[in-house]
């Protein structure tokens, strides 16, 4: 007991440095956001974007080449994630590129390394298609070998199996964009000294072009790949009907989706290829609409680091506040105490989205009203934010009992939240129903997810703010959710975590979901989890799981302890409150405490956040049978693995406060 009670005692004190390290770290408008940790293709893309528009020495330049650089591997070539068992084709030809355009010399160390790691794991050949189409834009790949991708695509009716609102948000938003440059097919051609022969060691003209075919006979992708055969054909036509219509309802869509801040989708892929396509549409780079784009990699889309310049991916700036926010409850922080909780409340109620946005193309008879991720995305809000945001507002209602505005936002991000709910009873980030696997089929989807289908992890959080807005398991949504859950567990008694890494975040996220609504938490089900969990604790008292998990089952629950993914354990062992498990929560709690920093943070280089598996669906997979026709193993070649630089902060925050209470409840 006096152990424990010193424990307790240490675990308060490493809340207050947390808390003051987070205060510290505000932003005077009352946000907080972290870095966001990617990989290289956004630098290399970024520097062959400008090659395109024809932006030469942009001040910006040296100090992302000098970024690419400092992410080398020692073998020459760059990686997905961090540490990861091995580097990317995509990402080191890529690189390459880059490197080329800005007159590294072949023979140099850096691109002799690079380029004898490319020809030693295949060469050009095992690339994906979005590094096809950037090579063919500089000359180096040519068009009728690149999947096709025609502007008339907008004419589609949401009615028709197969229509842009059939993909993803992000997907959609980058594929509008590329109807338009595919259309065209513009060269940017690079100096003939900065050409990328020497990755053609046996000539172009012995190259083999084609798209590698994976089945034979009638199928889905037989009838696709003619399909792009007819469409590349067509594409050399002179005459060609509705294409310049459909062009112009391109380029609307594109302007009219262009977000306040400049960017698109709140990603970068939609912003770097609106960029070009618009520019090769004729639109000046002085035009607003360019402008607003360029200005953003100026204003918010780079940050510098030790390393050089890098280019975001994307920003969690509402992801990283609430869930600081939510931190502060957990910890007892009393918000109508709190200048830095109001300050942070006050921003996020004004981050409230209530316009139209695609989600309604098949969502109707609901108003708008909800939280994106991302600085000024009103476009795409996402259930995951409005979750949590809504745990948030829920929590401290009664401290705020004549806050009109908070009341009325709480009504309508809950009403739009259940309009939300898919067929299956679970909930996905963007879209409703999203789940047509028929677009997956199509040659250019080779790369991440092209689809948004519900998953364990946003839906668990779901059910965590349904519970504290009274909802209970006679509800009908929750119990559509929960038979959703059920549905989806593993048999060793895990959840597959879509947003996070992987296994330990899916769990993390439905456990607290489940006791939120009135779960028995010690039903059979939620016990199978709990000691899944346990199990998987690492002998330092932590926990962590690598990215390699979403292709490796060897490493589902395995992997270097993280604070971040210690923090989802010991919170989901709090959640299911079996005394059977306290050694387990006070030992991930040692951990923590541990490894705190003296400024009150962790250090996690680790990569625990999820962008894409790599699937190409979205959902988890049966990988004994489709790890081989997704050709890519555990450096995740398709997928895109994200290090958010704050969840090594709030989320050991939650766990603290969490398990200290619980603790402490206990008689500890």
């Amino acid at each position: 007991m006096d152990n424990s009670h010193n424990l307790l005692a240490r675990i308060d004190t490493a809340i207050k440095k947390a808390l003051d390290w987070s205060v510290r770290h505000q932003a005077r408008e009352g946000y907080w956001i972290g870095d966001i940790d990617t990989n290289c293709c956004m630098e290399a893309e970024w520097i062959m974007a400008m090659h395109f528009l024809g932006i030469k020495d942009d001040p910006k330049q040296p100090e992302v080449i000098q970024a690419i650089l400092s992410e080398q591997r020692d073998d020459g070539s760059w990686e997905i994630y961090y540490k990861a068992p091995t580097g990317d084709i995509n990402t080191t030809v890529e690189c390459y590129t880059a490197l080329k355009i800005a007159g590294f010399d072949p023979d140099g160390s850096e691109l002799t390394r690079a380029r004898e790691w490319i020809l030693a794991h295949g060469g050009l050949r095992n690339i994906r298609v979005f590094t096809k189409f950037w090579l063919s834009l500089l000359g180096e790949w040519p068009w009728e070998h690149t999947p096709n991708l025609p502007p008339e695509i907008i004419f589609l009716p949401p009615w028709m199996p197969f229509n842009i609102y059939s993909f993803s948000s992000w997907a959609r938003a980058t594929i509008v964009p590329l109807t338009l440059l595919c259309s065209r097919r513009p060269v940017r051609p690079l100096r003939s000294d900065r050409r990328l022969d020497e990755l053609f060691p046996e000539g172009r003209e012995n190259f083999d072009f084609s798209l590698p075919r994976k089945h034979r006979g009638l199928c889905w992708e037989s009838f696709f790949l003619a399909a792009d055969r007819f469409l590349n054909w067509y594409a050399g036509l002179r005459f060609q009907p509705l294409r310049q219509t459909a062009r112009k309802f391109c380029i609307d869509w594109v302007i009219k989706h262009q977000d306040e801040d400049g960017v698109w989708g709140g990603i970068q892929p939609p912003l770097i290829y609106s960029l070009m396509a618009l520019f090769n549409e004729g639109y000046l780079l002085c035009h607003p609409v360019l402008q607003r784009g360029l200005r953003a990699f100026d204003e918010h889309w780079s940050r510098r680091k030790d390393t050089g310049l890098y280019i975001n991916a994307s920003e969690s700036i509402v992801w990283d506040t609430v869930l600081t926010m939510l931190a502060f409850l957990d910890c007892g922080i009393d918000p109508a105490e709190s200048d830095s909780f109001k300050n942070a409340l006050r921003w996020i109620l004004g981050k409230f989205v209530e316009a139209p946005g695609d989600w309604q193309v098949y969502v109707k008879d609901v108003k708008p009203g909800a939280w994106s991720f991302e600085r000024a995305n009103t476009w795409y809000p996402d259930v995951d934010d409005t979750a949590v945001a809504l745990i948030v507002l829920a929590r401290i209602m009664n401290k705020f009992p004549g806050n009109e505005e908070l009341k009325q936002k709480l009504r309508l991000a809950l009403n739009w939240t259940l309009a939300m709910q898919s067929s299956n009873g679970g909930w996905a980030a963007f879209d409703k129903d999203n789940n047509s696997l028929l677009v997956t089929k199509l040659p250019f989807c080779d790369f991440g997810e092209a689809l948004d289908p519900p998953s364990v992890d946003v839906t668990g959080h779901v059910l965590e703010a349904l519970g504290l807005l009274g909802h209970t398991m006679d509800d009908p949504a929750v119990k559509r959710a929960v038979r959703y859950i059920k549905s989806e567990q593993e048999r060793d008694g895990s959840w597959f975590g879509r947003w996070g890494v992987n296994y330990i975040y899916g769990t993390g996220a439905v456990l607290p979901g489940l006791r939120a609504v009135g779960e028995d938490m010690t039903s059979d089900y939620v016990q199978r989890a709990a000691r899944w969990i346990a199990g998987h604790q690492n002998p330092d008292g932590g926990w962590g799981e690598s990215c390699a998990s979403y292709m490796d089952d060897s490493f589902r629950g395995r992997g270097t302890s993280t604070a971040s993914q210690t923090a989802w354990a010991v919170m989901a062992l709090v959640a299911v409150g079996t005394r059977i498990f306290d050694e387990n929560i006070i030992r991930g709690l040692k951990y923590l405490e541990g490894t705190q920093k003296e400024d009150g943070t962790w250090e996690e280089p680790w990569y625990t956040g999820t962008g894409f598996p790599g699937y190409g669906w979205g959902d988890r997979a049966d990988l004994k049978k489709v790890a081989e026709r997704l050709e890519q193993g555990p450096e995740l070649s398709r997928g895109f693995m994200i290090n958010y630089n704050l969840y090594r902060h709030y989320f050991p925050l939650m766990a603290m406060g969490r398990a200290r209470k619980y603790l402490a409840q206990r008689g500890y």
